[in-house]
């Protein structure tokens, strides 16, 4: 489990808990979810919005999915399928911006290809080749900068056409380039 940054880099990550248990328990039960969900955390003071001036200040937050719980801190889609068109908007957006973390983790694999098969390591093994991969990944990312072909595991022409995207100046094209690495 992980927090990033808008640069593709990892803030936080906990490794080392089972697949079986849920996120939200890993979550709650890890450092940070227990600084957050006691208030302990160091978040900035909530501030208004840009445009909204004299507003009501609204606080810095942190995203999750759907298997997270609701916290002051902690945004999550409203559950359900049946949404009015404001709160489909607002899921809609928030999916956009979980995406940054998924595209850091593709980066990551990518990066670092030990991820594309299973690790047959013991797992205290495998938890200190994950957190080195994390800090390998985050210094190339502040060296390097953003950089296509660092992402890419094949041509980029080739999987648009496997995927059937025509435009590779769309932001549909961004998207799912995101989404596949």
């Amino acid at each position: 489990m992980a927090i990033c940054d808008a640069n593709y880099c990892f803030t936080i990550i906990d490794v080392g808990s089972f697949g079986k248990e849920s996120d939200c328990y890993i979550f709650k039960k890890s450092a940070f979810g227990k600084k957050l969900y006691s208030g302990k955390n160091n978040f900035p003071q909530p501030q208004c919005l840009p445009g909204d001036e004299g507003g009501t200040p609204q606080p810095f937050v942190i995203i999750g999915d759907e298997a997270f719980a609701l916290h002051t801190n902690l945004l999550r889609p409203f559950p359900g399928r049946t949404l009015n068109d404001k709160r489909r908007i607002f899921n809609y957006r928030l999916s956009r911006a979980r995406q940054n973390i998924e595209c850091t983790f593709g980066m990551l694999s990518n990066k670092w290809r030990v991820f594309h098969t299973a690790l047959l390591v013991e797992p205290d093994f495998a938890v200190a080749i994950t957190s080195a991969c994390c800090v390998l990944h985050n210094f190339v990312r502040r060296r390097d900068g953003y950089n296509t072909e660092d992402a890419q595991n094949f041509e980029m022409e080739d999987a648009i056409e496997k995927i059937g995207v025509g435009n590779l100046n769309s932001k549909r094209s961004e998207r799912l380039f995101c989404k596949l690495f």
